[in-house]
């Protein structure tokens, strides 16, 4: 079977580029012929190149989707799985949710005057209604629910299939083996090595700081005991940084920018916290979680449906005032939480996600 995966700009730090290599070594070994079709990737995948001239992110996305509906049509592959909203694609995996949901949570009234959010809303309800389109990959029932209320899809072609971590890459051990080496790296020039024990960290992994909430997170830690650390690599980093001199947090808060392993940043770490306004389902909480890390996050994210009393909290976005409570409660019992937290995630192995899709694309194929 040959299967096109496409995805505009791949690059290491995306969550959907994760997903991708994740499944690519399970599908190669099943005899599945995967190619990625985008402008640019990086790895060892074969891939097409599809890179028209482009300016301002509405023709961009505009002209990578016309070039991607013109391989479609030469029928090269079997099936072409589209990570953007492009009408014509076989399958859609709506690992960014729907953008129509997106925009109703901002609230920003000046959104409807942006010739990419036209384009975008557009293509997305296009592509919804397009006769090519014969399944949906969602990540969570969050996701799924959305698309089949908004745009009327029938049950049969949505799928929740989420995401697999490599529980063997991502474990509780990693505590072990980088908590005490990673503290005293990042935090002992001000403290003793029993104090940088005793220290609580909250973590904080994501690019588009906005999205996920991170404004919310610097307000919400004025009050709790604990340092803030900040992994991922966004424009309004700087803005970010003046916020926390601002509520007079910022000697609690170090910022990482992206990192390509993440690793002993959640072995450090005591809490993962993502007050994210929308996201349909974060790796990174799926990695906290198979490391162990109880999560604090927000009934608008697709995470929230493996979070439970006993691995972590769950509360209104934007709300500081409860993030703050449920950030101090979290850290006060995140020992306890740890067990329940790997055993949350335990199922979602990369051989049971990939075991999925395989039987997804031999229904279609």
């Amino acid at each position: 079977m040959k299967l096109a995966i496409v995805r505009q700009k791949y690059t290491p730090f995306g969550g959907a580029e994760r997903f991708v290599e994740r499944a690519l070594a399970a599908l190669q070994a099943n005899g599945t012929d995967v190619s990625i079709i985008a402008r640019s990737w990086t790895g060892d995948v074969k891939g097409i190149t599809c890179n028209p001239f482009f300016i301002g992110r509405t023709w961009r996305d505009k002209s990578f989707a016309q070039g991607v509906q013109r391989i479609i049509a030469t029928n090269r592959f079997d099936l072409v799985q589209s990570h953007e909203r492009i009408p014509g694609c076989h399958i859609y995996r709506a690992g960014d949710g729907v953008h129509a949901t997106w925009l109703a949570l901002r609230k920003q009234p000046f959104d409807i005057l942006s010739p990419w959010h036209r384009y975008t809303l557009k293509a997305e309800r296009a592509m919804f209604g397009h006769p090519n389109l014969r399944a949906v990959i969602c990540n969570s029932h969050m996701v799924r629910d959305d698309i089949a209320q908004r745009f009327g899809i029938a049950n049969e072609k949505l799928h929740v299939i989420y995401n697999g971590v490599d529980l063997d890459y991502f474990h509780p051990g990693l505590r072990a083996a980088h908590r005490k080496t990673q503290r005293a790296e990042i935090m002992g020039e001000t403290l003793s090595a029993e104090a940088n024990d005793a220290a609580k960290v909250v973590l904080f992994v994501g690019s588009g700081y906005a999205r996920k909430g991170l404004p919310t997170l610097l307000r919400a830690m004025v009050p709790v005991d604990a340092e803030l650390w900040v992994v991922g690599r966004d424009k309004s980093e700087q803005v970010m940084r003046q916020l926390s001199r601002t509520l007079g947090i910022d000697q609690r808060v170090r910022f990482f920018g992206g990192q390509t392993d993440v690793r002993p940043f959640y072995g450090a770490a005591d809490v993962f916290a993502l007050p994210t306004l929308y996201d349909p389902f974060p790796n990174a909480a799926l990695e906290a979680l198979a490391c162990g890390l109880p999560v604090v996050t927000t009934h608008t994210c697709g995470a929230a449906e493996f979070i439970t009393a006993a691995n972590g909290q769950t509360l209104q976005a934007g709300d500081v005032k409860a993030l703050s409570v449920a950030l101090a409660h979290v850290i006060a019992h995140a020992e306890s939480m740890r067990v329940a937290a790997r055993e949350s995630v335990s199922h979602l192995s990369l051989s049971a996600m990939a075991e999925k899709l395989l039987a997804l694309y031999r229904r279609l194929s």
